[in-house]
């Protein structure tokens, strides 16, 4: 590894009760803007913010199940892997996101 090349850390970002339960909030990070997102189980996930359709901000759709749906064209977005559903085709990036206690954390 070069000297200047960046390495990963667990950040923490927020308790876990500032992610709306069914919602999304929104970190600014180095690579850009992730979306975590608490399931109705208290699972969370992180997403880049930004659809692989036409780039609607994913952080601003519905949360059902393990899934999202993109505000602008209702695609469904699997959380756990960034996936679209089919007949949909396309992919966005996921992060790894732990919580320990109450606080939640992510690998940037």
């Amino acid at each position: 590894m070069k000297m200047h090349e960046a390495v990963a850390q667990w950040r923490k970002v927020c308790p876990l009760d500032q992610i709306p339960r069914l919602g999304a909030r929104v970190v600014n990070t180095p690579q850009g803007d992730v979306a975590l997102f608490r399931t109705a189980e208290d699972e969370v996930f992180a997403l880049h913010d930004r659809c692989p359709h036409r780039g609607g901000p994913l952080s601003q759709g519905i949360v059902f199940g393990r899934n999202v749906a993109c505000p602008l064209h209702n695609w469904s977005i699997g959380l756990a892997d960034g996936q679209a559903a089919a007949p949909d085709n396309g992919c966005t990036a996921t992060f790894q996101v732990k919580v320990d206690g109450f606080d939640v954390y992510l690998l940037v």
